[in-house]
């Protein structure tokens, strides 16, 4: 069944960084046309919320609600309609894309215009039992159940006599030393470390922080000179950072590193690097060497009309780096978004299209409670500066001025109460209970 256009009819495939900003420099761009009904907005992603990912340390840490780092897209968007579920086929020629809804029968949906914003998953390896320890650090509900596993982990280790199944416990791996895996290990040590004071047989010093890295260095993004600042720092929290060293094996918790070490744990947090979703290689669009998809200056799609794209699954050439293309983050995708919006404005009008062009201004990166690491426009900041600079850039980029004053209000009362420290594992299974109980009564 398809759903015929009237008008100029919008799709975009993801409601991410590039989906959310690109919808709402539209709504304001065309509020006219979206009153009259010359123009509509169609938004298809899985989730009704937008996710801002720098926070997800700080909430994992519990230093914010969950509930404050993601944007309600039907809030946020009122003149967007919002399509939970996936484009799981894309008929470029004939603008129609297959929408498969959460639940139900996959149907068409006829287009003028396509945004592909359709984002990145985790990039894995086959690694023999990645699936049985590990989790993804993407999502927040991969943050907030990786929370509730480092805090159950330390319930479970105050409450047992067996010396192998409380060291084991107590061990927590990390793979990959960009900025998603070095924020979440420093905000969770931090975590981990401020609630052995509300445990009688745990010592700080009885959690075991495990990096795994690759390559010899952690967070290149910084430079080299911070990235080594961070490095003495996580090693002086006693955290046991392994460089130019691979994750080979992890079956059944027996973890199995390649410089030739051996150990168990539970606990397996996996961000060693990003891939395109996968919607982009079944969208019959052209791709670029890296499984990209293969976009201009401008943010169309090369060798096409009516299609755009941005964000991580678009290779965008870095008109500022002949020869390279923007980086895969949060500060390229929010700019190409208001870029993306405005050529599509013009396509609409007639008008000739503009190229994106940003100059990277640099990183900042939270290490826990009062320390971070930044390096923006070359001014090179550690500690409590770099920390402060860290929130102060990443609430100015946060959607929304509701969120913008919940997350003030979280930061604010973390000034006079201490964090909470529960596990509430049991939200991820909540029928668990009630199924107990129907056993027990049928007994």
């Amino acid at each position: 069944m398809a759903v015929n256009a009237t008008g100029n009819h919008i799709l975009i495939v993801g409601g991410g960084y590039v989906g959310l900003y690109t919808a709402l420099r539209l709504q304001r761009r065309l509020r006219r046309e979206l009153q009259e009904g010359s123009v509509r907005i169609t938004i298809v992603d899985p989730q009704s919320y937008m996710t801002y990912q720098p926070f997800l340390p700080e909430a994992a840490a519990g230093n914010l609600s969950p509930r404050h780092v993601v944007a309600p897209l039907r809030r946020v968007l009122p003149k967007a309609r919002i399509l939970n579920g996936k484009i799981i086929k894309i008929d470029h020629d004939a603008r129609k894309a297959t929408f498969e809804p959460v639940e139900g029968e996959p149907r068409d949906l006829s287009y003028d215009l396509i945004v592909m914003a359709a984002g990145s998953v985790s990039r894995t390896l086959p690694i023999p039992g990645l699936t049985d320890i590990g989790i993804g650090f993407k999502s927040i509900g991969e943050a907030i159940g990786l929370r509730n596993r480092v805090l159950h982990q330390m319930d479970l280790a105050e409450s047992t006599e067996d010396p192998e199944l409380r060291r084991r416990a107590l061990t927590f791996v990390v793979v990959g030393a960009g900025f998603a895996g070095v924020e979440a290990l420093a905000e969770l040590e931090d975590m981990a470390k401020d609630s052995t004071r509300y445990y009688t047989k745990i010592k700080p010093e009885d959690i075991r922080w495990v990096l795994v890295e690759a390559t010899n260095r952690v967070l290149p993004e910084v430079g080299p000179e911070m990235g080594k600042w961070t490095l003495d720092q996580l090693r002086e929290r006693g955290i046991d950072v392994r460089l130019d060293t691979r994750l080979e094996s992890c079956v059944n918790g027996r973890v199995m590193l390649s410089d030739g070490d051996s150990f168990d744990a539970d606990t397996l947090v996996w961000t060693a690097g990003v891939k395109p979703s996968t919607i982009v290689g079944d969208g019959g669009l052209p791709l670029d060497e890296r499984g990209r998809i293969k976009t201009t200056t401008r943010l169309t799609v090369a060798g096409t009309t009516g299609a755009y794209a941005a964000g991580d699954a678009a290779g965008v050439p870095d008109v500022t780096h002949p020869g390279q293309y923007c980086a895969p983050n949060a500060q390229h995708a929010v700019r190409q978004a208001k870029v993306l919006a405005d050529n599509i404005v013009r396509e609409l009008r007639g008008q000739d299209l503009v190229e994106y062009h940003h100059k990277y201004v640099g990183s900042v990166a939270g290490l826990g409670l009062y320390q971070g690491v930044a390096n923006v426009y070359g001014v090179k900041l550690r500690g409590f500066p770099a920390w402060f600079m860290h929130r102060t850039y990443h609430l100015s980029r946060v959607p929304t001025l509701n969120r913008k004053v919940r997350v003030v209000v979280d930061w604010t009362l973390a000034l006079f109460f201490r964090r909470e420290t529960i596990s509430l594992g049991e939200i991820h299974r909540p029928r668990e209970s009630f199924r107990d109980a129907v056993a027990g009564n049928n007994r």
